[in-house]
Parts: structure tokens; sequence; C-alpha cells
């Protein structure tokens, strides 16, 4: 179908190793993509390069020399795909700043650092797509999430600014936030609340968690040529249990 190949691009994902980041590098690529899977997790980066025929990259987000050092390596990017996160939950009150301080280093300092270094090359090539991986407590709230959801609401704000600024490049900028979806992560948490699953399921109108390909291929989508009229938008892939 025409416009959805992205054949000779090169994308950036960052978090690529954990599960919505190497479901996110396996759609890019089967689109033609060659996918730089960025991750602090260097095996799991290898693991998921090896599976899609990308490059595994570490970085440690948290540090801004190391992005630094990341970008300045990256070569020639066209799309970036910010989905790395860090998320401790717990009542805001109870919250530890130290904690807030590494939130705000991945989940929001290290997209605008990254972004910042690579942007000027996708406007002046004329083409470029920047993705952010937000969330859907940050777009409706969520007990135990303030600190975290405040980090990745502050995407919202980000995305829609570089919309405007770099639309005259030919670089869109959109938010992607996903609902509970079925990671390693979530099952984490649930193993030490049983019947947190299903509670949650039961509460999405489509009643199941959502998957990490569902987070892809929305993100696919918005990085190729069919989505191009699409940007400053923020999508939620919640199965209606939010809805804007």
């Amino acid at each position: 179908m025409e416009g959805t190949r992205i054949d000779g691009r090169t994308a950036v994902v960052t978090g690529g190793a954990g599960a919505i980041g190497a479901a996110i590098c396996a759609d890019l690529a089967s689109l033609g993509a060659r996918v730089i899977v960025a991750d602090r997790d260097e095996p799991g980066a290898a693991k998921v390069a090896g599976e899609v025929g990308g490059t595994a990259a570490r970085v440690d987000l948290a540090d801004a020399a190391d992005v630094e050092r990341f970008c300045a390596g990256a070569g020639d990017v066209d799309i970036v795909v910010h989905n790395a996160g860090v998320s401790v939950v717990e009542p805001f009150v109870d919250g530890d700043p130290a904690a807030w301080e590494l939130m705000w280093r991945v989940n929001l300092r290290a997209p605008m650092l990254i972004t910042r270094r690579l942007l000027p090359g996708m406007t002046g090539r004329g083409w470029g797509r920047l993705v952010f991986i937000s969330s859907d407590g940050a777009r409706a709230g969520s007990g135990g999430e303030g600190a975290y959801a405040a980090t990745k609401a502050g995407l919202f704000g980000l995305a829609k600014t570089l919309a405007r600024e770099a639309a005259r490049g030919g670089v869109t900028s959109n938010v992607v936030c996903p609902g509970p979806t079925d990671t390693p992560m979530l099952r984490a948490i649930s193993a030490q609340k049983p019947g947190l699953v299903d509670k949650l399921a039961k509460g999405i109108p489509l009643r199941r968690l959502g998957r990490p390909a569902d987070v892809a291929g929305l993100v696919a989508y918005l990085c190729t040529d069919r989505a191009a009229y699409v940007t400053g938008q923020t999508l939620s892939v919640s199965g209606g249990i939010t809805m804007h």
C-alpha cells in the first residue's frame, strides 16, 4: 500500500529492549527502517537488534553526558520514538524526591535533550517523525503515579510545541498514551497484588489488557507517510478505558 513503507529511514527507539519498545522496533523494521535499539540494558538491546536486523546502542538516559555521546554517534536519524520510561508507584506525599529526579531525567529531560540534538538534521533534510510515548495515567490521572504522571504529562506540551516549530521542516510530532498493557513490568506488580490484572481488564470496555503490538501498530503508522498530515496529536491506546 502506498505510503506505508519507510525504506531507507533510520529510527531510534529508546527503551527498545522492553516489551513495548521491542514491538515498536519490530514493526518499524518490518516497514523497512534501519532501527537503532537504544537501552541501558545492553544485552537486551542486542537481542532485540538481532531479531530485527538493527543496531544496539547502550545509553543511560539519566546521564546527560551519555545522552550526548549517544546522539553524537547516531548519525542521520529520521525517526525518534521516545519510548523509555521509569515509574515509581507510591502515594505522592510519601514520595522520595530522589525518585522524582530520576523520573524527570529519564521521562522528560532525555527526550528534550535527544530531540534538541537530532531534530535539526530532520528539518534540514525535510522529513522526520517524533513520537513520544506517554501514558494514560498522565492524561487522566492515576493513583500512586503523581510524579510519574507529571513527568510524562510534560511530553504533551513538548510534542505540541515541536509540532508547530518543526512543521515547515516536514517533521511531525505526536504523543501515544498506552493504557494498562500486558508487559513483564505489569506482571511483576500483579504478582504482589493478586487479582490486579483481572480487575484492570474488567474496567476496560474491550475487556482485555493492551498488548505491546497494539501500541506498536499506532507508532508505526505515525512514522509513515500515510500519517504525514497528523501532527500535534495525543492518541490513547487504552481499549476505551479513557475516552477524550
